[in-house]
């Protein structure tokens, strides 16, 4: 017992004996008027101390209900904006509706029992979207059939959360039923009319009504009189009609709830004066579950984007916009190993010009550096990545940098750099999520470097690096169906080196690689821009020609061959080399691919055997030609 208790029992114990001594000397004879008066005052103290005693306790018991109410209901909202900011960029949804839905429930004669358990409500409404992933939650665009069926157990689930409450009004409800539709077509259960809770009908209208007017990742804002016509003529089908003639009436009413304590200025109460509040100062709680709730979110798009593409630029430039949501910056550059070089692969932001030049040695500059060692660097000096004093005096306004090194399976095949203007901009957060994300993008990176190797080595001849002979195939069929399309023109071009066989025998075959080698690069030269070029195999060319006459392509095969003796001069310092070439034409020699290429095959032999005769004859009657010549 408290020490205040103890003694006002001590008083009024003392104060009821004297009280007694005085009436019992009073009825004994032995008192007078005076101890009458005692015995009154006695009575009249003890009642008076006793009614200040009870009073206090009352009041006490009072306060302490009043704050045992205000904290239940401080724990409530704590708690349905930590689950509301769970659902990024609508935190300040639950507030607006709170206000609003208490208000209509007003304008509807709702009882007081009712339009608590319809505020509770409004703020918990969405507790069930905690057995919802959040990726179906924050999907930018139109759910599937199955994401839907998901996100169709959060009633439900909230209900069964809340049952746990034991709640003095009839929360758990009007929570279950607030997806429910007025003919019977919503969810969980399907009830329809008056099944469903007045106080769920009532919230149904004002959270459509809220999310209609808020502006969200998928779609932009609607205007508050366009959105309230699509409650209207939702009216008798998804909504209550007569909830929905109350929100029509009571328009004004609902727009000054906008003015109670907490509510912020946005949705469809934009316009009204923001109040501070117990809800303003839980801006950082909030922030901190929204930011670690968009880290996952966001770290999930990533490793699905980086494991649907096999294109190395698609899967770079994925990653740099994703990416810029949790590590803001104005410039990035992705670098990619090449022997003793990073070349920056990926480039974007303020300084692309710069940045998408530079070419830097393993252990130089301060990418280079984290190539070496391997080690991440946080807010580096960026003028460190640019030799040139003025590439340094271009981007002095970068004046920090992280990143971070790509390790794959084979070592470090990359560097990962981000730039910033401000000074020391990068947190140790930040670099803990690039090297959270560093490993999957290494995988990803090399992942696309094998698969460009290999759709490279399908497509390209490997020695020349032009297109091989299953390419060249393709690009002929493309090609005669768009000329009968057109009904243009088109040449085929084969062209056959003689006098290679000798260079490799007299030189060897890595000088006729050499020959190979260059002789493409001087076809490709001497070719038009939309011309294709290709090898068939061996020492074997195909030119194909869109619009190339009869009477200009020998004209062309005279610069073929003009190539060939050039190439053979430069590699092996003798005219050794000449080219064969047939040609034919689309719709006279041939209509589909294998008939011109079989056509320009034979004449290039013909030309060859041609060739062949007259270097023969050369060889029998040399004293014949020296007397010509003399002649």
């Amino acid at each position: 017992m408290k020490r205040s208790n103890i003694y006002v029992v001590l008083l009024a114990g003392t104060v009821l004996g004297l009280a007694s001594a005085a009436f019992f000397h009073a009825f004994a004879g032995y008192g007078t008027r005076v101890g009458y008066y005692a015995a009154f005052a006695a009575l009249a103290a003890l009642v008076y101390f006793s009614y200040r005693q009870i009073k206090a306790g009352l009041d006490a018991k009072t306060k302490h209900a009043a704050e045992i109410a205000a904290l239940h209901l401080r724990t409530i909202e704590a708690l349905a904006l930590a689950i509301d900011a769970k659902d990024q960029g609508t935190q300040e949804h639950l507030r607006r509706v709170r206000a609003c839905s208490a208000a209509l429930g007003k304008a509807l004669d709702l009882g007081e029992d009712e339009l608590e358990a319809l505020r509770a409500a409004s703020l918990l409404h969405d507790i069930g979207k905690l057995a919802v992933p959040e990726h179906i939650i924050n999907k930018a665009g139109r759910l599937t059939p199955e994401e839907f069926e998901k996100m169709k157990i959060h009633p439900r689930v909230g209900a069964d959360i809340l049952r746990q409450v034991k709640f003095p009004y009839p929360v758990v409800p009007i929570v279950e039923a607030h997806h429910e539709h007025w003919d019977g077509s919503g969810y969980p259960f399907g009830k329809k009319g008056e099944e469903i809770p007045i106080g769920a009908r009532v919230l149904s209208v004002v959270d459509c009504l809220e999310a209609l007017t808020s502006e969200r990742q998928y779609r932009r804002a609607l205007p508050a009189a366009e959105a309230l016509e699509q409650i209207c003529a939702l009216a008798g089908t998804q909504f209550d009609p007569k909830v929905v003639e109350a929100l029509k009436a009571n328009w004004p009413v609902l727009q000054q709830a906008a003015t109670s304590p907490g509510l912020a200025e946005s949705g469809f109460l934009r316009g009204t004066a923001r109040s501070t509040g117990a809800f303003e100062r839980t801006e950082s709680f909030l922030s901190s579950i929204a930011a670690a709730r968009q880290e996952a979110q966001t770290l999930f798009e990533i490793s699905h984007d980086l494991g649907n593409s096999l294109s190395l630029d698609e899967t770079l430039s994925l990653l740099s916009a994703r990416l810029r949501t949790l590590v803001p910056y104005d410039s990035i550059a992705i670098f990619i190993r090449n022997e003793d070089e990073l070349v920056a692969r990926h480039v974007a932001g303020d300084h692309y010009r710069i940045l998408s030049a530079l070419v830097t040695k393993i252990g130089q500059g301060l990418s280079g550096r984290v190539a070496e060692t391997g080690t991440p660097v946080l807010n580096a000096p960026p003028s460190l990545e640019f030799s040139l004093p003025a590439d340094r005096t271009r981007t002095a306004s970068l004046k920090s940098a992280v990143s971070v090194p790509l390790n794959g399976s084979t070592g470090t095949i990359g560097v990962l750099t981000l730039y910033r203007s401000a000074p020391e901009a990068f947190t140790r957060d930040h670099l803990r999520i690039l090297l959270a994300i560093s490993s999957k993008v290494a995988v990803s990176v090399e992942n696309a470097l094998r698969f460009q190797l290999a759709e490279s080595s399908a497509t390209t001849d490997y020695l020349t690096g032009l297109p091989n002979a299953r390419s060249l195939f393709l690009h002929l069929d493309e090609e005669i169906s768009r000329c009968k399309r057109e009904n243009t023109s088109l040449a085929i071009m084969v062209c056959d080196l003689d006098g290679f066989k000798q260079i490799n025998d007299q030189f060897g075959h890595l000088e006729g690689n050499k020959v190979l080698r260059l002789f493409a690069q001087l076809l490709r030269s001497a070719s038009r821009n939309y011309d294709y070029v290709g090898r068939l195999g061996g020492d074997e060319f195909v030119v194909v020609a869109p619009g190339l006459k009869p009477e200009t392509a020998k004209t062309r095969a005279e610069r073929m061959n003009e190539s060939a003796i050039e190439a053979g001069v430069r590699i092996c310092g003798q005219p050794t080399l000449s080219v064969s070439v047939g040609c034919a034409f689309l719709n006279e020699d041939g209509a589909d691919a294998e008939q011109l290429l079989a056509v320009a095959d034979q004449r290039m032999y013909v030309e060859k055997q041609q060739h062949w005769d007259e270097s023969r004859k050369l060889i029998a009657f040399p004293s014949a030609q020296a007397q010509t010549g003399g002649a």
